[in-house]
């Protein structure tokens, strides 16, 4: 009988200091089946799928193909093996272009060795009509959407034949429409006969789109369900290993004085030539959360960075608390009360060299409390770190000597939502903060957030998760081409209006 399993990872053990990640896990992976891995942050879900692309090797277990054993020690390994994946934090070179992007490692040469870009271009466009994979194949790795360079990743994939598709949190960085396209597109890839590891921790696209479920608690195997045979209750027990409570408890405030005032903010666009802002006017009071909604790539990002102070304005004032901070710096906005959790946690949010510690201090570390004469008070910066690990239940291999880079994604996100609330700000500018991050983590930090309005904070909420917009707002601002299209109530509007808003097809003049 012919072997019905495309991959097979059997008894895999992978162990990195202090921690074992990967704990004797078997995984079965059916020809053309939509499989999902589903787990907890740290719960060894892309360390298994890093083991199987060959960027670890596993202290134990063997990984067969089609029913033979196989040796994976490097990604060309993977690749030769049809074995493709598309990682959480993408691995694209920024300054390059999306075709080069694709193309790179396999670049089709005539018989001089000239590079034969052309009949590759083709073969892109091809794929990527296709399979609705819209890409402009021209346009540079730095200056796209996050949901654009995750199409170049999935066509980098199919560029090379790949059989086994791993998409390592694919949905994290997408809006909802995207996110159906995607699961239409992986829909199409398995009836082709392709078969898809899909990682995730988002419940409901699971259920909408895999077939069976496989999941991991704390590095070790809990079981694999048929979704057609479970509900989202029974998969987050597995998960967590207790009931979570999907909505926030919220009690009704009414806001106090404007803590962040902006008028007619307009702020240039890195991509294109329109500006990515355009006359923005809005403001946020104390004891409120105030959402900016909107698909990604309507001016969101360089709002927040106009804010923040990491783009200039081109015309606009920005007041904080009665004073003008259009022009201040960012450590000016910093000490001034502003706290931050940027959209781009590599980029902005952390060191990824540096020590958890010497991340939880970043902002901080002039203060009398962490510095004397010039030097820094080592015991201090140890104890502030180790009081916010526990408090925010940051999980890593050797606490706060752990190098950030070697954090699971979900503990780093975690690491720096700790940094930021703790700073005590009056205006909390929180981007994306649960993105990325497992039932229980989203719980916790939705608390983080709403206690902070209770507090008094006055908090402006980016997301792209539009449950999470609905759920922990007061008000819903919607984004449309760096326009603020629409005021919603979250008590009173639906998914689908907002959706529509978003989408440009309904405005209202503020």
């Amino acid at each position: 009988m012919e072997n019905q399993y495309a991959i097979e990872m059997l008894n895999i053990t992978k162990r990195f200091p202090g921690i074992i990640a990967n704990d004797n896990i078997t995984l079965q992976l059916r020809k053309g089946e939509i499989h999902a891995l589903l787990g907890e942050n740290g719960a060894g879900k892309s360390t298994l799928m890093s083991v199987l692309f060959g960027l670890y090797q596993p202290e134990e277990g063997v990984i067969k193909k089609d029913g033979q054993e196989v040796s994976i020690r490097n990604p060309n390994d993977a690749t030769a093996l049809g074995i493709g994946m598309v990682h959480q934090h993408f691995k694209l070179v920024e300054c390059f272009t999306v075709l080069d992007n694709i193309i790179m490692g396999v670049e089709p040469t005539n018989r001089l060795g000239f590079l034969q870009k052309k009949e590759a271009r083709r073969k892109v466009l091809e794929l990527s009509q296709r399979y609705g994979l819209q890409v402009d194949p021209d346009a540079r790795i730095e200056d796209i959407t996050v949901g654009m360079q995750q199409r170049t990743e999935i066509l980098k994939m199919l560029y090379r034949d790949n059989e086994i598709l791993i998409f390592d949190e694919p949905t994290a960085v997408l809006t909802p429409q995207e996110i159906d396209e995607l699961m239409s597109i992986m829909r199409s890839l398995a009836a082709e006969g392709k078969s898809i590891l899909f990682i995730s921790h988002k419940l409901a696209e699971i259920m909408a789109v895999a077939d069976r479920c496989s999941v991991l608690r704390k590095g070790k195997y809990i079981g694999t369900v048929d979704t057609k045979d479970t509900t989202t209750a029974a998969l987050s027990a597995m998960m967590v290993g207790r009931d979570v409570n999907f909505h926030v408890a919220k009690e009704p405030k009414t806001p106090g004085d404007v803590v962040l005032q902006v008028e007619n903010m307009t702020v240039a666009s890195k991509a294109h030539k329109n500006n990515a802002v355009k006359g923005v006017s809005f403001q946020v009071r104390a004891g409120e959360i105030v959402a900016i909604a909107g698909i990604d790539g309507n001016g969101q990002t360089e709002l927040v960075y106009g804010l923040t102070g990491l783009e200039p304005l081109a015309e606009g004032k920005v007041t904080m608390l009665g004073k003008d901070i259009t022009r201040a710096s960012i450590r000016e906005r910093s000490t001034g009360g502003i706290s931050h959790i940027p959209e781009d946690r590599h980029k902005h949010g952390l060191v990824l060299d540096y020590t958890l510690e010497d991340n939880m201090v970043l902002q901080r570390y002039f203060e009398p409390e962490f510095t004397s004469h010039g030097f820094l008070k080592r015991k201090n910066i140890r104890a502030y770190a180790e009081r916010l690990i526990k408090q925010y239940d940051i999980r890593s291999g050797q606490g706060p000597a752990t190098i950030a880079r070697s954090m699971s994604g979900g503990n780093q996100q975690k690491a720096i939502v700790a940094r930021e609330i703790d700073r005590d700000p009056k205006l909390l500018i929180a981007v994306q903060p649960t993105r990325g991050l497992d039932v229980g983590a989203i719980e916790y930090i939705h608390r983080q957030i709403v206690a902070e309005r209770d507090a008094g904070k006055a908090v402006l909420l980016v997301s792209l998760e539009l449950d999470e917009v609905m759920d922990v707002s007061d008000r819903i601002l919607v984004m449309y081409e760096g326009e603020i299209v629409g005021e919603l109530n979250p008590k009173e509007t639906t998914a689908e209006e907002m959706g529509l808003y978003m989408a440009g097809a309904k405005r209202k003049e503020l």
